[in-house]
């Protein structure tokens, strides 16, 4: 039952003036609920005028004084007392003026006003009250699966803030924070948004779906100026809260029994024009799309195929295409079988944008035509609807495709396509570099040339030794690495440093996505600051030691046996001089004998040690080489690969936590 009045003389302290309302829209935002009221009785949910009433009159109370009550905010933060002592002090105050009887009570926080072009006058339309008692909410819960890919976003965004900018983490982070927020919010509703293009007739479907006039429709545009808010049950204070709409834009449905029942739980939003040439509107439109739960995109015939509309909204929001309906409203304004033909190409048009289409019971989105206006194929919508709201999966399935979306878009950051990391073979290779870089392997030759020279001069003839005594006495010690303080060896050094860096840098980051090769180069770089010294210090520290090298066990054995072949030339000279001098018989041959023995065995022990001496020496240079090899290999990883090591390392972390983000 409705009623009509033609004024309210009351005054609230919890309703903003007329000033504080924003272009001049008071009327039109508070006519929110009932513009269009007196229309409404033609479906038997308009109010009954009294006996020889004027347009002016106001309707009398049924019997008891609640037929007529206004309909109450479920989710008015005052309570049921305020507003009974609001609605006590307009009573009084339209009883002194004889407008209305002092039998009931006006809770008019929820009344929508219109003016009447016709008589210049303002107009109340409200519907039956009901008590608004506090409801315990119940808080959403996401599944398993949605919460492992949450908290692996969210594990994303933390390990990757010192890597990627912050605007390249920002949806994400914005996806983390509404579905944090939704999760605190009522999971028994569902928040389903009514968008469409100027002219749509998206007003005309939310006020066919609620029963009732609440949402003004006209021909001036744009017509909503404000998103309006309609509950099907108690609750949703807080959802409605958290997309701004103050508590003058909620209504609550005209309760129909069965209609009622079966959208309990929706929370139905209209919202202004998303083609409005007032920027604000736009922006109205933009920002509850990204909180709500589901949308219901209602089309013409005349624009459906409008560009705006595909590219901006519905191509971006493919991923959404489970909670997204879209309506082709006024088809009555079609003939024949032109409503099928323009549905079918609105549907190639959405498979196009990419959107799934829900058909044969598959998941996606719904495609219905109606029209509002004559009620054809509002039925079936408000049907699907129910379904969709009694199904509670609503909030779930949005969070899942924003965190879909989020991931698409760091795929570029996060995602390659080859096998990436530092092999073994680059390992080994950068090695080598850092080692020719330091002489190991000349040093290594040198080593071996030192212990060849001790052995020869242990284990040579005298003379031998005395004369490479005689050319070697301006020489440096034996055994000693040579010095490497030219600057040209130094300059060529610090190259193949540089070199072997970058070559590894390059080797590692091969593949990467570009912030993290970016990492892993950078990271080479700040190693390889002070390694060209590092490793002249290695150098020197594990080089050639000082002094003799160590000798084999043979080694004295060859020195006695060099010291007798010595030994018997000198006892066959003296024996030659003694018989010369005549102190000796004359015999020469065994003198000579001695002579020749020690004059041909020393040079073949000499050859023989230095044959033997070949092995030894070869692995002492190839012991000092690996000393010096992995001397420079340490230092080099120490300083370079461990911490592309560990970029890799992070690389690899968020590389998992990304595949548990897309589900893979």
């Amino acid at each position: 039952m409705t009623a009509v009045t033609d004024q309210d003389h009351t005054e609230h302290a919890d309703q903003p003036d007329d000033a504080d309302q924003p272009n001049g829209d008071t009327h039109q935002a508070e006519a929110a609920g009932s513009a269009g009221g007196a229309a409404a009785g033609s479906d038997g949910r308009s109010a009954t005028r009294a006996a020889g009433g004027s347009a002016g009159g106001a309707a009398p109370r049924a019997a008891g004084g609640s037929a007529a009550s206004a309909l109450p905010d479920p989710d008015a933060p005052e309570g049921g007392q305020r507003s009974q002592e609001r609605a006590d002090h307009g009573t009084h105050a339209r009883g002194r003026d004889g407008r209305t009887d002092s039998g009931g009570a006006w809770d008019d926080g929820l009344i929508a006003r219109r003016v009447d072009e016709t008589t210049g006058g303002e107009r109340y339309h409200a519907a039956d009250s009901r008590s608004a008692a506090p409801t315990a909410v119940t808080p959403l819960v996401y599944d398993g699966v949605l919460r492992s890919r949450l908290e692996a976003l969210r594990e994303l965004v933390g390990l990757s803030r010192t890597r990627l900018d912050s605007r390249t983490l920002a949806g994400a982070g914005r996806v983390l924070d509404e579905a944090s927020a939704r999760r605190r919010l009522s999971g028994q509703h569902t928040v389903v948004a009514i968008a469409g293009a100027t002219g749509s007739g998206k007003s005309q479907l939310f006020n066919a779906l609620a029963g009732v006039t609440i949402s003004e429709t006209g021909v001036r545009r744009p017509t909503t100026a404000a998103p309006i808010a309609c509950s099907w049950s108690d609750g949703a204070a807080s959802l409605i809260e958290r997309l701004g709409i103050p508590p003058r834009l909620r209504r609550r449905p005209l309760p129909t029994g069965d209609a009622e029942s079966q959208l309990r739980g929706l929370v139905l939003i209209d919202l202004p024009d998303h083609d409005s040439a007032a920027v604000q509107h736009r922006e109205h439109v933009d920002r509850i799309l990204g909180l709500v739960d589901a949308v219901i995109w209602v089309v013409d015939p005349e624009k459906y195929a409008d560009a705006v509309l595909h590219e901006r909204y519905l191509r971006p929001m493919a991923a959404h295409a489970e909670v997204m309906f879209v309506v082709l409203n006024q088809i009555d304004r079609l003939p024949g079988e032109a409503a099928e033909q323009v549905l079918d190409d609105l549907r190639r048009l959405l498979d196009e944008d990419g959107i799934a289409l829900g058909e044969y019971g598959e998941p996606g989105t719904t495609v219905l035509a109606l029209s509002a206006l004559t009620g054809d194929g509002v039925g079936e919508l408000r049907e699907a609807l129910g379904q969709f709201v009694a199904e509670r999966g609503a909030p779930a399935r949005r969070i899942s495709a924003d965190v879909d979306i989020a991931a698409a878009r760091l795929w570029p950051v996060y995602a390659t396509q080859r096998r990436t990391g530092l092999s073994e073979q680059a390992r080994e290779e950068f090695a080598d570099r850092l080692a020719d870089a330091v002489g190991a392997t000349a040093a290594g030759e040198a080593a071996e040339r030192a212990w060849l020279r001790n052995a020869n001069r242990a284990c040579g003839t005298p003379w031998l030794r005395l004369w490479r005594w005689y050319q070697d006495r301006g020489e440096a010690t034996t055994g000693r690495l040579p010095s490497r303080t030219q600057a040209d060896e130094e300059a060529t050094a610090r190259q193949r440093v540089e070199q072997a860096v970058r070559t590894v840098a390059d080797r590692a980051s091969a593949g990467l996505p570009a912030p993290w090769a970016q990492a892993v180069r950078e990271a080479a770089v700040r190693g390889s600051q002070g390694l060209p010294e590092a490793l002249d210090e290695l150098s020197v520290r594990a080089g050639v030691p000082t002094g003799r090298p160590p000798r084999p066990g043979w080694w004295p054995v060859a020195v006695l046996s060099q010291a007798s072949m010595t030994i018997l030339q000198f006892l066959g000279g003296l024996w030659l001089l003694g018989q010369i001098v005549g102190v000796m018989a004359p015999n020469l041959g065994v003198p000579v004998l001695l002579m020749v023995i020690g004059i041909v065995g020393g040079p073949l022990i000499e050859w023989s040690c230095r044959m033997a001496a070949r092995g030894p020496a070869r692995r002492y240079g190839l012991e000092a080489e690996r000393r010096l090899r992995e001397a420079a290999a340490g230092c080099g990883r120490a300083r370079v690969l461990d911490p592309v090591a560990a970029e890799l390392l992070r690389y690899r972390e968020v590389r998992e936590q990304y595949g548990r983000v897309v589900g893979a």
